[in-house]
This record gives structure tokens, C-alpha cells and sequence, in this order.
């Protein structure tokens, strides 16, 4: 059920670096958002753009440099107690982007899907685990017997669903799925996508949805969150962000959508963004509000042009 007065998971100027001295690189800069509970909240840009980095920041799998990463209220980064981490390892799961590198190959299918209940609930019995994977199998639409088989058997929509398999037998609360069907056949990103809101309806999830695809996110999202260079630049609910985009970063990524009307795709032009057309030297940006729900990183200038725009689109119908 959603509720969106209610984050589940709440950055606050998250920053995250890699390397030291003068291979000190920032992926991620001061990154602020909340993520609410029942949503699927997006989070686009081009590759190396720091979306995969703010997932693994959230499951503790890269440490943050500074700011704060909350979870259920508590917060989450930096030193935790051991029971709050073991809470973080099981109602926070990832469904990695290549389904293919991300399972043991060398593992059969029942103990990739288990082998988180083994670290977390250690007094099950082998046939309780047993039990729970059969049933994780058929809740993503696998039969049973397929856990007694290896991954290189099963083809690529196949091996995702047991990835997602092995994150839902953890019963989590939040789902970070990472470029899940970027990997797989245009034929198998539906049936994966269909399988991610269908799950997400029976069992109350919360997912933080990354892709590099806006037509995509669309499809799934509620809310969008748009990163350039490990910034957010915009973030609005999934239509008024494709009817209202007001970045240039942003309509740069919308232009490059492409178009059902073979036609209109042989027609449209395609605007490419340049970071010279801010001038930030007087003026700097600011995360802003510019209508309920709709946040840009903008300067004063920017901020007056970007609401006369929605002025006059919104006078357009």
C-alpha cells in the first residue's frame, strides 16, 4: 500500500567517493531524497552517471564520505550495531543489473536462492529452506524441481527471475533493482517488469527502480529522480516530468526517447546538453521546489525562466 507522508528510506547530502589524494574521485555529490513507502521511485541517467552507486551506498556495499542514509528512521551508513545491520541485510535486498555475472555459476539454483537464509534465520532446517525456495520459485514463476539445476541452464528472463527469487525469500520491505532488464531481450523485459509490479501489489514493496531508460521508467515509476554527474538535477512525479521537463539534462535525455511513429522518430531532432549553458559564476544553483512535488537544481535566472515555461505549457493544456 502506498503512503506517500511516510519515507521508508531518506538520503540527506549524500556524498560518495572512491581512491585518495589525486585519485580522489567524487561519483556521488550531495545527493537529498526521500523514498516513500509503497512507491517505486526512479532514478535515471547515463552510465557512470552514479545510479548504481547510490543503491550499493543504501545496501552498504559502498561506504558513504559524508551526509546521512536512513532507513525505517534509523539511520543506516556509517557504524552500525550488528542487529541493525543484520535488519539492513534482510529488508533490503538488490536485483543486480547482469543476471548472468551477478549467480554463482558454480552453485545450483536452491543454494543461490538460499544463501542469505543461511546467514539470517541459521536455525532453519534443509527442509524449511527447502520449502522456502520452492515457494520463492513459483512466486516469480519457476517450478520447484528447477532448484536442483545450474544457472547456465535456463535463459536470461529465466536466470533474472531467480535473482529476484533469491531477494524475495528474504522477505524484505525495499528492493533496489538495478538495471534489471537492461541485460535481457526486448521479448523478456516485459514479462520481468509485469513480474516486478505484480510482486510489488502481493507483497507491499518498496522498490528504488534504476535504469538509463525513460521510456522504461514511465512504465513503472512514480516518481522520477533524474542524475547527471552524480547530482540530481530534477525530480518530479513520473508524467509532470515527462510533460513539464525542465533541465536541459533532462529534456536531453527525453529527446533521445524514441518514438512508437516511425515517422515522427525520422523527424524529431535530438537536443544534446551542454554544462556551459549554466552560468553559475554570479548566481548559484539551488535544489528547489518550483511547483508541489516538482524539484530542479537550479539558479535564481534559471528558476524565473523554468516557471514562466510552465506557465505557459500549463496555459497550453
Amino acid at each position: 500500500m502506498k503512503d506517500m507522508n511516510t519515507p521508508i528510506c531518506s538520503l540527506r547530502d549524500v556524498s560518495v567517493t572512491f581512491g585518495r589524494g589525486k585519485n580522489r574521485f567524487t561519483a556521488v555529490r550531495n545527493v537529498s531524497f526521500d523514498i516513500m513507502r509503497g512507491e517505486t521511485f526512479g532514478l535515471v541517467g547515463e552510465s557512470g552517471s552514479g545510479k548504481t552507486t547510490i543503491g550499493r551506498a543504501i545496501i552498504r556495499i559502498n561506504p558513504t564520505s559524508s551526509g546521512e542514509i536512513f532507513f525505517k528512521g534509523e539511520k543506516i551508513s556509517g557504524n552500525i550495531s550488528r542487529e541493525l545491520d543484520r535488519m539492513v541485510t534482510q529488508q533490503i535486498q538488490m536485483i543486480f543489473q547482469d543476471p548472468m555475472a551477478s549467480l554463482n555459476e558454480r552453485a545450483k539454483v536452491d543454494y543461490i536462492v538460499a544463501e542469505g537464509l543461511m546467514n539470517i534465520k541459521k536455525d532453519l532446517s534443509k527442509a524449511q529452506r527447502q520449502e522456502l525456495v520452492a515457494k520463492a520459485l513459483t512466486d516469480v514463476g519457476l517450478l520447484p524441481e528447477f532448484a536442483s539445476r545450474f544457472p547456465h541452464e535456463f535463459s536470461g528472463g529465466q536466470r533474472q527471475r531467480i535473482g529476484v527469487a533469491r531477494s524475495l525469500i528474504m522477505d524484505p520491505e525495499f528492493v533496489i533493482a538495478d538495471e534489471p532488464i537492461s541485460a535481457l531481450d526486448v521479448s523478456i523485459r516485459a514479462q520481468v517488469l509485469n513480474l516486478l509490479s505484480v510482486l510489488q501489489k502481493e507483497r507491499h514493496l518498496t522498490y528504488l527502480f534504476i535504469s538509463h531508460d525513460l521510456s522504461v521508467m514511465r512504465f513503472i515509476c512514480d516518481r522520477i529522480a533524474v542524475i547527471h554527474k552524480g547530482q540530481i538535477v530534477e525530480l518530479a512525479q513520473g508524467e509532470q516530468l515527462f510533460q513539464h521537463a525542465l533541465h536541459p539534462y533532462t529534456r536531453a535525455l527525453l529527446s533521445a526517447v524514441p518514438q512508437p511513429d516511425p515517422r515522427r522518430e525520422k523527424a524529431k531532432v535530438l537536443d544534446v546538453y551542454d554544462p556551459n549553458v549554466h552560468d553559475y559564476s554570479v548566481h548559484a544553483p539551488t535544489w528547489t521546489e518550483i511547483v508541489p512535488g516538482h524539484f530542479v537544481l537550479a539558479n535564481e535566472p534559471e528558476l524565473e525562466e523554468y516557471k514562466t515555461r510552465l506557465q505557459k505549457e500549463s496555459a497550453q493544456g
